[in-house]
């Protein structure tokens, strides 16, 4: 496709010019140019050669509809970021209330993570030039949100998470995270960027209500049958996203969600759905997180009093020096692993990876990604990391940092108007999601399925990323088999050095709540 492209465009063109793999054996892809690569074409201005627009294929046009569809695939974290820092009940079963019984303001959360993701994302597309949006991450807010439940105050909480952001910082400036990445074997930075494809897919089939907390695990729609008028505006939008997608329409996915959006806002003006989750209880076939109700006040002035408000060493005096560390490492393999298999598998799905699966140029990326988790933890946010849902966008045509500046001005403005951001459901960004795990999940034939040392470690790569909805547990299990099962075999010179560490790492990470107990 030219505007929806291909995950792995280049790989395919050498199946058809007669390169062969490096190391086919090793799992590592044909060995072709990207498509970034190939005659210069002189830049038509300075914002051209700035953001090397031309030289990796796109145009203005596409990297500002690429922004845009970024933004509306992910600015559900302005709401739904509040509502899970301030949905664990604290002491006395208040919601949201640390170990102090402080609760954190709703639409101050609400205002500081868009402005936070504006900003960060607006500097990732500056500095990083890639398309990458940031925003508070999923997964690392609820356990912050546990921790300040049970253990320590808001300002403690993200004054760890501070911490873990400048450790990671540092981490980039020694060159260590660029070095991590780039140690990872070609088989599992394959198997990661499959394994997104699909977590994406389940984050929007669950997004839509279309699979469910069930018994015994998951269960489809409601009482087994898909019930529910958001559930039909899913369907909608998916189908109509396919068959758009199919026929390489430009701008297929932001067209998608626009068109759901307002269909969604018609069948609540008429049908009165009502939220799936109210003060009159659970209403189970209502909307998941947004009513699309056109709002009665559209600017909202924001309230920032949440910046700044973290204390740096607090928690060390509360639960003590190692507890504290405990809690610093496990916010920072979570952030240090989700970032690795987010820029994989944004950089697979445009192409922008070199033969050896790696981001050329990716210092600047992760140096922004590792201020950013500080940035979350300074603005009580906790911590902002690169978002998956950046791939939307890269489907859609983006290739560059412009993308993002897009994205993050429109998080800015979002800061305005918070109450218009919550006009876009869920149900109608859902099927975004789905169409790009899609087409993710193509580059699975690119791994190695003749040796079951390397087919094991992508399985439980690929396996664990949805059903544990984590990345960084699919690329820890990935990484613990793949280095065990390459020496059980006698193929120790496989192993890169670093594989050792973060092996070792991750054990710990996976052994933290016993190690917790001890302590």
């Amino acid at each position: 496709m030219s505007d929806t492209s291909h995950p792995s465009s280049g790989a395919r063109a050498a199946a058809t010019t007669g390169d062969t793999p490096a190391d086919v054996s090793a799992g590592t892809p044909p060995t072709t140019p990207r498509r970034s690569e190939g005659p210069r074409i002189k830049p038509k201005n300075g914002l051209d050669r700035y953001f090397e627009i031309t030289a990796r294929r796109s145009t203005v046009t596409r990297e500002v509809r690429g922004g845009l569809t970024t933004f509306f695939t992910m600015a559900y974290i302005v709401v739904l970021n509040p509502i899970i820092l301030t949905s664990i009940a604290g002491p006395g079963g208040v919601p949201g209330a640390d170990v102090d019984g402080t609760v954190l303001p709703f639409g101050s959360i609400a205002a500081v993570t868009a402005l936070l993701a504006g900003a960060l994302t607006i500097l990732m597309g500056v500095v990083g030039r890639y398309p990458f949006a940031l925003a508070t991450g999923l997964g690392i807010n609820a356990i912050v949100a546990v921790f300040a439940a049970t253990q320590l105050s808001w300002p403690e909480i993200m004054g760890l998470v501070v911490l873990e952001g400048l450790l990671i910082t540092v981490l980039v400036l020694t060159g260590f995270r660029r070095a991590v990445f780039e140690a990872i074997p070609p088989q599992l930075k394959t198997a990661i960027a499959v394994g997104i494809g699909f977590f994406l897919t389940i984050i929007g089939l669950a997004d839509a209500g279309i699979i469910r907390p069930g018994n015994p695990l998951i269960s489809f729609g409601v009482g087994g049958q898909l019930a529910g008028w958001p559930t039909l505006v899913f369907v909608v939008g998916l189908l109509l996203m396919a068959v758009l997608v199919v026929r390489k329409v430009k701008g297929a996915l932001l067209i998608g969600i626009v068109a759901t959006t307002v269909l969604a806002i018609v069948v609540e003006a008429i049908a009165d759905i009502g939220p799936r989750f109210g003060d009159a209880g659970e209403n189970a076939r209502g909307w998941w997180l947004q009513t699309p109700e056109l709002p009665d006040d559209v600017v909202s002035s924001p309230d920032l009093s949440l910046l700044g408000n973290f204390s740096l060493f607090g928690g060390f005096e509360r639960i003590g020096i190692l507890a504290a560390l405990l809690i610093v490492f496990s916010i920072m393999i979570a952030d240090f692993f989700d970032t690795v298999g987010t820029v994989t598998a944004v950089g697979a799905e445009g192409d922008l990876l070199d033969e050896k699966r790696n981001l050329p140029k990716s210092q600047p990326v992760l140096l922004v990604d590792s201020i950013a988790a500080a940035a979350g933890g300074a603005g009580s946010v906790s911590s902002n990391t690169t978002y998956i849902e950046s791939t939307a966008g890269v489907a859609d045509g983006a290739r560059t940092g412009l993308a993002s500046v897009v994205t993050g001005l429109l998080f800015l403005v979002a800061v305005f108007f918070t109450p218009l951001v919550a006009v876009v459901p869920a149900e109608a960004a859902a099927p975004a999601l789905v169409i790009v795990g899609a087409l993710m999940v193509t580059q699975i034939r690119y791994l190695a399925w003749d040796d079951m040392s390397l087919v094991i470690p992508a399985f439980l790569t690929i396996a664990l990323m949805p059903f544990t909805y984590s990345i960084t547990n699919g690329i820890g299990a990935g990484v613990i088999s793949f280095v065990l099962l390459r020496l059980v075999i006698g193929r120790r010179k496989d192993i890169h050095p670093l594989m050792w560490i973060i092996a070792a790492m991750f054990l710990v990470y996976f052994a933290l709540e016993p190690l917790q107990q001890i302590v």
